[in-house]
């Protein structure tokens, strides 16, 4: 997840291609996001010990409209013994059979859970490049715009929205849904499902204007990716007030293209954010918070969404960092924490990412074996494994599928995170 927002702005520190001094002082060569790091957004010590799941849940977040969810806890002290129980609220309904007692060891004989499909529409979003005086820009003839409708049907089709296999499922299923069952493989019933009913939505286009982006080219001259000012960009996509109705998410709210029950994605073709010197941030998960109305009893309303650009193979180095590799990275975490709300012990991920919320794929975005290949409807594609609920617990053993802390590939991360002090700061050892 990237979810701050940087009142800055654009400011890029560009590394030193000697490109000519003909082109516009905004445009940067075709590789300066090859090697980029791309990303998708206490007092008395105690040793950690050993994370328990509860096995008892509640049901949603009270006083809001939106998506179904449920919420339960993990048991694990933190590292400066300043907590020791986490709350956290998931998509869908519980996996737990509601009549099993918390210390009952018979959970495996009364699965429970039941399948939830939502609604989820997908919105592409255009990218419209502008002169300082808002005209339509040109270079060398060529239109500065980037299209993302056309990624609506690949999207579509691929792990994120169309059923594969996996061994956490006995059916074909979905990529989020595969990876929240394999956190809940010995809990769960065979037909507790999480899944989305995709719907090809009305395309919305963001205008940006010459100042708040940088732009490189292919050689044919049409316009490769875009690196927006983060900032300039949450202010474009998100509405200003209840009654705007003039940036994408507005204008779909109003025209009833997405609603509170829906899971919706925002679709961007090669359009990458920047938070400072340097790129890029290619999704977030996030929710767009309305006022309620007598009809809906003044329950706030939450639209709960993401960014996701699709990622164009051969812009960055490693060549399985493409296609729907944010989409699958912002959906998985979507589903295990969409209302941003689940704390989790401080960590130092393998990835020298440090967090203490249940973002389960920022923890392993950037390591070799980071994506997860899946062939399906003809082509290759590149989902993002997932770090389980069990590697933030710090359950040990594991008590997800295969005694495993991520998913997929059940050989990314092989055991729990070391407990950290806030900020990720070494505790000092055990007396």
């Amino acid at each position: 997840m990237c979810f701050s927002v940087i009142a800055t702005l654009l400011a890029f520190a560009l590394p030193a291609f000697g490109y000519a001094q003909s082109l516009p002082s905004d445009q940067v060569p075709l590789e300066y996001v090859r090697t980029a790091n791309p990303k998708m957004h206490s007092s008395v010590y105690a040793d950690g010990g050993s994370g328990v799941l509860g096995k008892r849940s509640s049901a949603g977040v009270l006083g809001v409209d939106s998506i179904p969810n449920w919420s339960s806890y993990f048991y694990k002290p933190a590292a400066d013994g300043s907590q020791y129980t986490w709350q956290y609220t998931m998509v869908g309904n519980s996996p737990f059979d509601k009549s099993v007692d918390e210390d009952d060891s018979r959970d495996r004989d009364n699965p429970g859970g039941k399948t939830t499909t939502i609604e989820g529409p997908v919105i592409p979003v255009n990218i419209d490049l502008r002169n300082y005086d808002g005209s339509p820009r040109f270079v060398n003839g060529v239109r500065l715009y980037l299209d993302a409708t056309h990624l609506v049907a690949p999207v579509l089709s691929s792990p994120v929205f169309s059923n594969t296999t996996y061994s956490s499922s006995e059916r074909p299923t979905q990529f989020a849904d595969a990876v929240q069952r394999a956190e809940f493989f010995h809990q769960a019933s065979d037909d507790w499902h999480t899944t989305l009913e995709p719907h090809a939505r009305k395309s919305r286009t963001i205008v940006l204007i010459r100042g708040t982006y940088s732009f490189a080219l292919y050689a044919d001259g049409k316009v490769a990716y875009v690196i927006v000012d983060e900032s300039t960009f949450s202010g474009k996509l998100f509405p200003a007030t209840p009654t705007d109705t003039s940036t994408p998410i507005a204008a779909a709210e109003h025209a009833g293209d997405i609603h509170t029950k829906d899971i919706s994605t925002f679709l961007f073709n090669n359009v990458f954010l920047s938070n400072g010197p340097g790129c890029c941030v290619l999704g977030f998960h996030s929710y767009d918070a309305e006022p309620g109305t007598a009809e809906n009893g003044w329950k706030e309303k939450r639209y709960v969404l993401n960014y996701s650009s699709w990622v164009s193979p051969g812009l960055f180095e490693d060549p399985t960092f493409a296609d729907v590799v944010a989409l699958s990275h912002e959906m998985s975490e979507l589903f295990n924490d969409p209302f941003l709300k689940n704390a989790t012990p401080w960590y130092l991920a393998p990835n020298h990412n440090c967090q203490n919320h249940l973002e389960t794929a920022d923890g392993i975005e950037g390591l070799l074996n980071a994506q997860y290949s899946v062939s399906l409807n003809n082509r290759l594609w590149h989902p993002q494994n997932e770090a389980l609920l069990q590697w933030f617990a710090g359950v040990t053993p594991s008590s997800a599928i295969d005694h495993a802390y991520s998913y997929p590939n059940t050989t990314v991360l092989t055991s729990a995170p070391i407990p950290m002090l806030p900020n990720c700061v070494v505790p000092p050892p055990a007396p």
